[in-house]
């Protein structure tokens, strides 16, 4: 097998990446070649000695040119001698000497190139040539610990942003943690239960817990999910829900069929359809009812999480509940979507309590439209078989 089979997407990406590299490196040198030769024109514009500018171009794109031809020496130096806390008086010996040995080459070279357009050739020596190359190479230097300190605080803002990220990521991981001991925990307590009083119903708690374990795990380490994948979290949830209350639940999800492959922050509803059960008809001996609908609003998804509970208090109204799953959601929204999502509580005017989200509608393929799997379409509103 040759070399070049090898691994060819990961040979093939690194390819571009040296290829967009060097394009980049001599681009930015082109364009200052430009400036150079425009402002070299002007100069000897006012003089007797008039050059075209075609002339002055070529003059200094060969001068700049041998930057470019030595700035991926530079980078590599810059990257490989970093200026650490460990290592930092090594990486001043090195890029003192790379910088004289490198900054000595460009200024031989361009006092040859600065002979040659002049045509003074002839008058050209060895030692003109030493003398000239000492008397430049402070701005050959300069040259190279601009690029050397350009590319050592890319290099830190990069990895400046890793860190973060990961940060952030590990944070979003820890709080969507947070939800599987503290639902598993309600889950459980509901099943210890049921299994004396109704064990056939306790078996098919367990068979969803199951069910709704599997999902989790699938999908433990994605932030996001499409809306589809989300309603199946919550149908495997309400499952257990309706076993344990019986008649006393009554649930309806209603979802715009354009608003399915939204995506979504993973375990975003259950949480908020939890409270509501939890908070707003566990506490009622008559029957309750959760409503959960989602829509889309222009550039936004718009979620809605619904009982006809007592509602909030006059102390509590307006407010974003204490509850572990509610404050990991508004952690977890704050986290991934910044000031760009709203979530908020509010009682309904009939009864209940309302709990409303809003995030940015990202989709994964456009603004597909689903029809053919639609079990049932009312008003343009997808009714998902999960409703009851």
């Amino acid at each position: 097998m040759s070399y070049f089979s090898l691994d060819s997407s990961g040979g093939g990406r690194e390819w571009r990446q040296r290829l967009v590299r060097g394009a980049l490196i001599w681009g930015v040198w082109t364009l200052v070649g430009v400036f150079f030769a425009s402002q070299l024109y002007v100069y000897f514009a006012r003089t007797e000695r008039v050059i075209s500018f075609s002339r002055a171009l070529v003059w200094q794109l060969a001068a700049v040119y041998l930057f470019a031809l030595f700035t991926p020496l530079v980078l590599w130096l810059s990257r490989r001698f970093r200026f650490e806390r460990a290592d930092w008086v090594r990486a001043v010996v090195v890029h003192a000497l790379a910088g004289t040995l490198i900054s000595g080459a460009w200024g031989a070279g361009h006092i040859l190139l600065d002979t040659l357009f002049n045509r003074d050739i002839t008058k050209f020596t060895l030692d003109m040539l030493l003398r000239y190359t000492f008397f430049q190479l402070d701005k050959e230097l300069l040259v190279y610990w601009i690029i050397v300190l350009i590319s050592q605080a890319a290099n830190y803002y990069q990895r400046y942003r890793e860190g973060e990220l990961r940060a952030s990521q590990a944070q979003l991981q820890a709080l969507k943690m947070q939800l599987h001991p503290h639902f598993l925990f309600n889950a459980l307590h509901s099943i210890s239960a049921l299994v004396h009083l109704d064990p056939e119903a306790a078996d098919r708690m367990i068979a969803r817990l199951g069910d709704f374990l599997r999902l989790t795990l699938e999908t433990q380490a994605t932030q996001e999910v499409p809306l589809r994948q989300e309603l199946e979290f919550l149908n495997c949830y309400l499952d257990i829900e309706r076993i344990r209350f019986h008649d006393r639940l009554t649930t309806r999800v209603v979802v715009e069929p354009q608003a399915l492959n939204c995506r979504v922050p993973n375990l975003i509803l259950q949480p908020l359809v939890e409270n509501a059960i939890r908070h707003g008809i566990a506490p009622r001996a008559a029957p309750g009812r959760v409503s959960v609908s989602a829509m889309r609003r222009g550039g936004v998804l718009c979620l809605e999480v619904s009982d006809n509970g007592a509602g909030l208090s006059e102390t509590r109204a307006g407010t974003s509940g204490n509850g572990v799953g509610l404050q990991n959601t508004r952690a977890r929204l704050q986290r991934l979507y910044g000031g760009a999502h709203r979530f908020e509580m509010s009682n309904d005017p009939r009864g209940g309590l309302v709990v409303s989200i809003e995030i940015p509608f990202l989709s994964d393929d456009g603004d597909a439209h689903e029809t053919a799997t639609q079990p049932e379409v009312s008003g343009g509103s997808y009714i998902p078989a999960l409703s009851k």
